[in-house]
């Protein structure tokens, strides 16, 4: 095709973001472009539409794709909505916009430069339906807010909250790589090896935020980030909450905040005291479903999910990966206990046990009872042993003298009775 007769459709580098010489022009070039990048449409159906709509004056390129039937009005809903995200960005003093990075309900991230620091940056938009509804925006100011507070290289660091006109933004750390919900998908399950590198990674970046008086809430695989050189980050703080903030708990009281798959079963409750115990039961849910392939509970409905969460005994991890040793799986199970008090009480013993595992060693914390003669022979150092298991082994010993206990008694009472029916019979 000769140079003159090649299409009249401006390349990606060719488009102006706005501008144009018909009313309109901006918008419709700006839908052009989402409309083949998004394979919405062929370059000959886009050029046919443009053809079409430039034949009236007062026509939109917009209508002209719905008539003709090359798009659905719930595409162009969700086109309209991307574009309005782009142009609003595209007005934030001090950051160039450079692509979309992703989207979803509550928000829509760019990658953009930072102009004054000459650096990547991502900038998390919230979609302008939501900028006259002051929960939303409450909500999306907090989680900047609690970014701020936190600075850990497992966190993903926040620089800057503000807005531009009625478009509110969250600027924060690009993290070049993909999430642990990225490789779940490709490769169905991660290796023990690096399942542990990841979980002991979040498991530090909880340490800080819970040592800060932070509770993430919302701990899922597409929450954690992993960078190419294998950095994890924990990302999305918008449900993160002070434990202080005796407020906001009263008047979330009774309603569940989180995701269904990887929720805690106080969550579920809309508990008040909600505390660190969630989230070590969001990340065990996470390592579980890294480690099987798995997600620990399925169900045709959210609310099917979250009533197993609160019922169903947990399906043993090691039962669905053969190959997974015993002591992450019990690693696991206690991160998962229906009750937060039979959980690791923090990130710190979590991390311990983690440890231990990824040596090839028992864990010291997860696995129930420990066998008393080989406290015995530790001598001095079975002083050194967590409380909680010392208190799970007298529990179990208690335990165990009270059952014998009891059949002495029984044994004795029978054999009295039958003592007198035989001297009964003498008489």
């Amino acid at each position: 095709m000769s140079d003159d007769k090649k299409s009249s459709i401006p390349s990606r580098e060719e488009r102006p973001a706005e501008g144009g010489s018909r009313a309109g022009g901006g918008f419709d070039t700006m839908l052009g472009r989402v409309m083949i990048d998004r394979g919405l449409v062929s370059d000959s159906e886009l050029q046919q539409a443009i053809n079409r709509r430039d034949l009236d004056p007062g026509g939109s390129l917009a209508d002209v794709l719905l008539n003709a039937g090359f798009v659905t009005n719930s595409q162009m809903d969700r086109v309209r909505s991307e574009i309005e995200s782009e142009r609003s960005t595209q007005r934030i003093p001090g950051y160039k916009i450079m692509r979309k990075l992703g989207s979803g309900a509550m928000a829509t991230v760019f990658l953009a430069r930072q102009i004054s620091l000459d650096r990547l940056v991502a900038i998390k938009v919230l979609p302008r339906r939501y900028s006259d509804n002051a929960d939303f925006i409450a909500r999306f100011q907090k989680e900047g807010r609690a970014a701020a507070k936190l600075n850990d290289p497992n966190i993903v660091a926040a620089y800057d909250v503000g807005n531009s006109g009625d478009h509110h933004y969250f600027v924060m750390e690009y993290v070049d790589g993909d999430t642990v919900y990225d490789r779940i998908t490709a490769n169905k399950r991660f290796e023990e090896s690096q399942a542990i590198s990841v979980a002991n990674q979040v498991a530090s970046a909880l340490r800080h935020a819970h040592d800060r008086g932070f509770i993430h809430r919302d701990i899922k695989p597409k929450n954690v980030m992993i960078t190419k050189d294998g950095l994890v980050k924990l990302a999305d703080l918008g449900l993160a909450r002070a434990l202080s903030d005796k407020e906001a708990a009263e008047a979330e009281a009774g309603r569940a905040f989180g995701t269904p798959f990887y929720i805690s079963p106080e969550q579920i409750r809309g508990k008040v005291d909600i505390g660190p115990q969630a989230d070590i039961y969001g990340l065990g849910a996470t390592l579980y479903h890294m480690v099987t392939g798995s997600v620990p509970f399925k169900g045709k409905s959210p609310s099917e999910v979250m009533h197993r969460h609160l019922k169903e005994p947990l399906v043993a991890p090691d039962h669905l990966n053969p190959g997974l040793s015993s002591g992450l799986a019990q690693v696991i199970e206690m991160m998962m206990a229906k009750d937060p008090a039979d959980r690791y009480r923090n990130a710190e013993e979590l991390l311990e046990d983690l440890a231990l595992v990824d040596a090839g060693q028992k864990p010291r914390h997860a696995g129930g009872a420990i066998d008393i003669a080989s406290v015995v022979s530790m001598g001095d150092d079975a002083e050194n042993l967590a409380p909680v298991m010392a208190s799970r082994a007298n529990e179990n010993r208690s335990g165990g003298l009270t059952i014998l206990l009891i059949a002495t008694l029984i044994g004795s009472v029978l054999l009295n009775l039958a003592l007198l029916a035989f001297l009964a019979g003498n008489a």
